[in-house]
């Protein structure tokens, strides 16, 4: 009898995940369970803003996309040195696959801001750096505008001034140098009349173009990438201006554009890691301002389960899986900051989930994770501060920020996705919650030992406010990251003497008692920030924990 084997390598290639023996007797049989079939989805998550990236159970390696921020172009000048500006440089581009990478980690993202255009004849300022892990890539050189300046080096260079009596050299891309090199040197700028151009930026493809006696350089070419899915092309070099009429330097595909006279250059794409335009100037002495560079971007592409689940601790987007039409999701929002000066605490983020969601293949998805509310401090006309919303936005899955907690001879307590406690004293009064999403703080109070703010409200139930000191609302318990996870808890009150509230389970922050200060809410559960104590001036309450969204695929 023959006997029929299969590799594994041959058996993964079909999607599915070997945990034991197959059975070779019988190849249309899996000798459960040392087998289990798992379908892979490919998956690509876009951070247009900097946070971090959760990896997902089973993922071990990622194709990845870093695009700087591009330079800001140059601006022009007039009198002695009279010139177009030259292109701000693109920002290094950087892809790769097989990255290694270990579930469960929270890996750094960094996305980088464009630089700002030059003004008033200064050179452009060069873009900020994007990173992913190990991966940076570097900000695009900003483009020469000062007095006869180059252009600055970076992930790719910024174009050179273009003036009389010398030609400015660009700046120098790849700076610092990595293999595959992430971008290209910017252009030189003429030094010959009658318009004196701007080198152009350069970009991830091509060096950027030298000005002429009448024209600005071209900005560099970008370099496409279809890590999204589709064909994008990022990090093009900006064009540099000319003075007083001739023709502005176009920019590479998502760099801006140069200017021939004193209205101001094109900024380059945003997301797209373009440099600025270099700014022209009209004789006899009007300067133009460079366009700033575009910001960055990263992408991360890998192939997970198709019942896997993804956690975001940051505003990202998703592109849906091929495959997967529905989701389970757990929302929760930012959580409110805690009152100061007696303050109650802040009310938790909403917290809402769902299962068997419908969505669409293909189709990108905003995820926002709001951010806590901020500490505050002090006694009368202070502000305070409510958590922000989280949301997956295309499918209308919106949670309401925490409410802050009131304060004694400041602000009264706000609702939210559960509402702030109340200040103890003169501003007593809680907040309520959003019906669905959150609870009711309780009211502050004052006895004979002091004032005692009360406790923000939490997922699982209200705020309290016994006579000695006011507790957060407990939060509520979701498993759909596989593992019991408690959210949302509200803040506890601060209080004169005596002992402060404590925060509800969920990340809920302690009060604070005379001149100490309100914990912080538990990042990434939502949970309200622990009221301040006594102090006028010294006392700051707790800051109200980020949110979180968690998507399960179906």
């Amino acid at each position: 009898m023959a006997i029929k084997v299969f590799s594994l390598a041959s058996i993964s290639a079909f999607g599915y995940s070997p945990t034991g023996k197959y059975n070779a007797l019988n190849p249309g049989r899996i000798n459960n369970p040392l087998w289990s079939f798992v379908t892979l989805r490919t998956v690509v998550v876009t951070f247009k803003s900097s946070g971090s990236w959760v990896c997902p159970t089973g993922v071990t390696e990622v194709e990845y996309l870093v695009v700087a921020g591009g330079g800001g172009g140059g601006a022009g000048q007039t009198g002695a040195w009279a010139g177009g500006g030259g292109g701000g440089g693109a920002g290094g581009f950087r892809t790769g696959t097989g990255f290694a990478v270990t579930a469960g980690n929270a890996y750094t993202i960094t996305v980088g801001a464009g630089g700002n255009g030059g003004s008033s004849a200064q050179s452009g300022t060069s873009g900020s750096n994007s990173a992913f892990s190990t991966i940076t890539s570097a900000g695009g050189g900003g483009g020469g505008g000062s007095n006869n300046a180059s252009g600055k080096n970076g992930g790719s260079g910024g174009g050179g001034h273009g003036t009389e009596p010398q030609s400015n050299p660009g700046g120098s891309g790849n700076t610092p140098s990595v293999s595959p090199s992430q971008g290209n040197n910017g252009g030189s700028g003429s030094n010959s009349s009658p318009n004196y151009g701007g080198g152009g930026g350069g970009g991830a493809a091509a060096v950027g173009a030298n000005g002429t006696t009448t024209s600005g350089g071209n900005g560099g070419e970008g370099t496409s990438s279809s890590i999204s899915g589709s064909s994008v092309t990022y990090a093009g070099g900006g064009g540099g201006g000319t003075f007083s009429g001739g023709t502005a330097g176009v920019g590479g595909t998502g760099g801006g554009a140069g200017s021939t006279s004193s209205s101001p250059s094109t900024a380059g794409t945003a997301n797209r890691g373009g440099g600025g335009g270099g700014a022209g100037t009209t004789a006899p002495n009007t300067v133009g301002n460079g366009g700033a560079g575009g910001s960055g971007i990263v992408i991360l592409k890998y192939s997970m389960s198709s019942t896997g689940v993804q956690v975001f601790n940051s505003t990202a987007e998703w592109i849906c899986p091929t495959g997967v039409t529905s989701i389970d999701y757990l929302v929760v929002a930012g959580g409110g900051g805690g009152g100061g000066h007696y303050g109650g605490g802040g009310g938790a983020g909403g917290m809402i989930t769902a299962t068997n969601v419908a969505v669409t293949p293909g189709t990108s998805y905003t995820i926002t994770v709001g951010a806590g509310g901020a500490q505050a401090k002090g006694y009368g006309g202070t502000t305070y501060y409510s958590g922000s919303n989280s949301a997956i936005v295309t499918v209308s899955a919106n949670a309401v920020g925490g409410g802050y907690g009131g304060g004694r001879g400041g602000q009264n307590a706000v609702s939210g996705g559960s509402g702030g406690g109340g200040g103890g004293g003169i501003n007593p009064a809680a907040a309520p919650g959003t019906p669905g999403q959150g609870n009711a703080g309780s009211p502050g109070s004052e006895n004979g030992a002091g004032s005692i703010g009360g406790g923000g409200g939490g997922a699982g139930g209200a705020g309290s406010n016994s006579p000695a000191q006011g507790t957060g609302g407990t939060g509520l318990a979701s498993s759909i990251s596989g593992t019991s996870v408690t959210y949302a808890g509200g803040g506890g009150g601060g209080t004169q003497s005596g002992t402060a509230g404590s925060g509800g389970s969920g990340g809920g922050g302690a009060g604070a008692t005379n001149t100490a200060n309100g914990t912080n809410g538990g990042t990434n559960t939502g949970g309200g920030g622990g009221g301040a104590g006594q102090s006028e001036s010294n006392s700051y309450s707790g800051a109200g924990g980020s949110g979180v969204v968690i998507i399960k695929m179906n």
